[in-house]
């Protein structure tokens, strides 16, 4: 959804990128996806009295470099939207809903001995100047130890209001450390605007304050985190934030949309809600604040534009929808650091296929590889996948199977499809292997995968089906007593998600694992080499 703003608006926002951009933009034809005109006379003391604050919002951002072959996304891109906003509106904060620092193909290779795990988001955003961030689900992915890395290495703000560090039975906030000092992440947090024009001496020393809290989503248990009621604890934030004398008020969320309206209309004294979580760009009035989310991996940004009137005490708040595609510049000093990281990867993406950015396939619909379906239920992601593993053998296989929880993109795909792509849904990898087992075993590892539907260790499959409670393969009713050939991911028959399957489980008659030379040597290469044949 996209704001209607002034023709004045827009001259304004043409001139500060003309220098980047060479060309003048007309009504229609912004190339950040403005879809309308509209004059608007805006009086000399209306202009004396109001505040003008700039939000500039990412959420679910886990790649750092361009995607889709570099026609969408990247940070380097979001970097140059904001610094251009940032030295036209001094008044300007760059937030980020959640979700950064897992999944990412990056955070799953070595780097000096050590998993990534967010590093080099950290260090994206530290080039970036970003002002403030909020706990989404993925963050608790990494490890605790690795986390607080994570925590340390910022340079910019935290704020969570429902997130606690746990050990044992105490719980405490989470916090960063910085020259030796521990410094707790607040549930709350402000900034004072300098209110001051100096043509006008009436508001010369006026502030205006805006309050920020957080609140993040249940969804993902820990040892280590202890999620309280988001809705009760946004409502003690923002009354510590109108107690603390907050004019704005401003929640940063990673929440399901529909926790995020609750929050809104539980709380009216919330002036807008940026949101995180889902990976579609929404922008949803309530009953209360609306709420606005961008799309994942920063393929847009929102901006929202925040308009105090300080005799009124009253703000105006309009969002205008970025798209980042290869019409944006890049701002050369994260850029710099975006391509450090991407040399470090294509290294790696190297040693399985030699053109990261070839295209393979081209998908008309969406595949989806986001987290819950892929873990709940068969998607169109999962058996391409399964197909493809079953094809990876130069004699064929009765059907194949993986498990949910190899897949980490937490996203979809659309159009084409380059061998990065693949690598990004499957980063750690591993063989396909060829498994010859009783029909009695296949029904039991069938029954468990289908039994642990919302975790990881639910199965995407390919050759099987299950009609009135009973498992076929190539439509016909598996038999206990036959023997099956089925393609694996060699991390099933580790026995993490399915503990009885080793390869010491008696129905397991042979394991054949492929050559270096196979397609099934590598799940990634597997799944490229068939693509490429549809």
């Amino acid at each position: 959804m996209n704001k209607v703003i002034s023709s004045k608006s827009l001259q304004m926002f043409n001139n500060m990128h003309k220098s980047f951009f060479g060309v003048l933009f007309m009504c229609g034809l912004f190339s950040l996806v403005v879809t309308s005109c509209k004059t608007t006379k805006v009086s000399q003391v209306q202009k004396q009295n109001t505040v003008t604050v700039k939000l500039i919002q990412v959420n679910d951002v886990y790649e750092i470099a361009p995607l889709g072959g570099g026609r969408y996304g990247g940070m380097a891109r979001v970097a140059h939207i904001s610094d251009s906003i940032k030295r036209q509106f001094p008044n300007s904060y760059l937030v980020m809903a959640g979700d950064f620092l897992n999944p990412s193909l990056l955070g799953t290779l070595k780097v000096d001995g050590q998993r990534v795990k967010g590093r080099q988001m950290i260090e994206v955003m530290n080039a970036m100047d970003f002002d403030l961030a909020t706990f989404g689900n993925h963050e608790f992915d990494i490890k605790e130890n690795e986390l607080q890395q994570r925590l340390n290495e910022s340079d910019f703000n935290w704020v969570s209001a429902n997130v606690f560090q746990k050990s044992g039975d105490s719980l405490d906030v989470f916090h960063s450390i910085k020259k030796g000092d521990s410094i707790a992440i607040p549930e709350t947090l402000y900034y004072d605007v300098d209110a001051r024009n100096p043509k006008y001496s009436s508001y010369s020393t006026s502030k205006v304050r805006i309050g920020f809290f957080g609140v993040t989503i249940d969804s993902n248990p820990k040892d280590f985190v202890y999620y309280s009621d988001y809705l009760l604890e946004s409502k003690a934030a923002v009354n510590t934030l109108k107690m603390a004398g907050s004019d704005i008020i401003i929640g940063l969320t990673h929440l399901k949309l529909a926790q995020d309206i609750q929050v809104a209309e539980a709380s009216p004294s919330i002036d807008f809600i940026m949101g995180g979580h889902e990976h579609n760009n929404m922008l949803v009035p309530t009953g209360g604040a609306t709420v606005a989310k961008a799309d994942a991996n920063a393929k847009s940004v929102y901006v929202h534009t925040l308009v105090y009137d300080l005799v009124t005490k009253t703000s105006a708040i309009s969002s205008e929808l970025v798209l980042i595609t290869d019409k944006v510049p890049s701002l050369p000093r994260v850029q710099k650091v975006v391509s450090k990281w991407d040399a470090i990867l294509e290294q790696e993406i190297k040693t399985v296929v030699d053109n990261p950015n070839e295209v393979i396939y081209k998908a008309e619909d969406f595949l989806d590889g986001t987290d819950t379906p892929t873990r709940s239920t068969q998607t169109n992601l999962g058996v391409l996948i399964a197909q493809a593993m079953s094809k990876s053998f130069n004699t064929p296989v009765d059907g194949a199977l993986v498990n949910g929880g190899s897949f980490r993109l937490d996203d979809v795909l659309q159009g084409d499809i380059v061998s990065l792509d693949i690598f990004r849904v499957l980063p750690f990898g591993g063989g396909v292997l060829k498994v010859a087992l009783t029909g009695a075993l296949l029904l039991e590892v069938l029954d468990f995968g289908l039994a642990k539907a919302g975790t990881g260790a639910y199965l995407q499959r390919y050759g099987f089906d299950q009609k009135m409670g009973v498992w076929y393969i190539n439509n016909e009713a598996i038999d206990a007593s036959q023997t099956y050939n089925i393609a694996f991911s060699d991390y099933l028959l580790k026995g993490f998600d399915i503990p009885f399957l080793t390869p010491e489980n008696p129905g397991i008659i042979n394991i054949y694992s492929p050559t270096e030379s196979e397609p099934a040597y590598d799940i990634r290469r597997a799944v490229i080499t068939f693509l490429k044949t549809l």
